[in-house]
């Protein structure tokens, strides 16, 4: 199973790769190519989507001036489970993407010992065993897993009523607004932690590139894989120059 999705994923890098091209400057590392890009921003236009149209149909009230958008409030209700078989197609995708870097280790335990930490932006830089993701990037990311599958298996009992009968489209209802509701306020953590918490994590996402700084502060074991350097060698040495710099423009 692992290397046929491993084929898989090669061969979808490397037809990606053909399209489009990841520009790599001077003290940068390559985060993510084209297709990982790719299938990032197609499963976010997906939930957006999903969101705006859902909105639309539960909240009517509120929402009924979104419906335009989508050609009024009868293609809305169309299109809606539409836009959830992209957003869980697209992530079905992901999935297979990430599947050995998303994988749980035993750092990952030690890493949620110290979420505080994390939070609270105690330490400069990560522990040095944070590799690729980190623990909370997992356990987000699974979590979407989860929801995916909620939206899917709730849904498809409300989009075919009559065929599963009145109480599972009425349970479904259920399952499906308290996932999305969840979903909403992990999508704005997201946004946060992606822009205002980690300076260069958007960048990652639409150049396909960090730099080294970036690199080695948030992920010094895939820094060390990446480049065969001390991450925290190279902190220090970092920390040194700037001191000097500022000593130097005071004189």
């Amino acid at each position: 199973m692992s290397t046929a999705v491993e084929r898989f994923d090669e061969a979808a890098r490397a037809r990606f790769a053909s399209h489009g091209r990841t520009v790599i400057h001077r003290g940068e590392l390559l985060r993510h190519p084209v297709y990982t890009r790719v299938l990032h921003w197609t499963v976010a236009v997906f939930f957006i989507l999903s969101l705006l149209s859902g909105f639309a149909i539960y909240t009517a009230w509120l929402y009924r001036w979104l419906t335009p958008i989508f050609g009024g409030g009868p293609t809305t209700r169309l299109l809606h489970p539409w836009f959830i078989l992209g957003f869980v197609t697209g992530f079905v995708l992901q999935l297979l993407n990430w599947m050995q870097p998303m994988s749980w280790t035993p750092d990952d335990r030690r890493w949620m010992r110290r979420l505080q930490e994390y939070v609270s932006n105690t330490d400069a830089v990560a522990p040095e065993y944070v590799d690729f993701f980190n623990a909370g990037q997992k356990v987000y990311f699974w979590a979407i897993v989860a929801r995916a599958a909620i939206f899917l298996v709730s849904g498809i009992p409300m989009w075919f009523p009559k065929t599963f009968g009145r109480p599972l489209a009425a349970i479904g209802y259920v399952l499906h607004d308290v996932a999305a509701i969840v979903m909403l306020v992990g999508f704005i953590i997201h946004i946060y932690e992606g822009t205002a918490a980690q300076p260069g994590t958007f960048h990652s996402m639409t150049r396909g590139t960090v730099d080294r700084r970036w690199a080695w502060t948030h992920h010094p074991a895939w820094y060390r894989r990446a480049t065969g350097r001390d991450p925290r060698a190279d902190y220090d040495q970092a920390v040194q120059h700037q001191s000097e710099r500022r000593e130097s423009d005071n004189s």
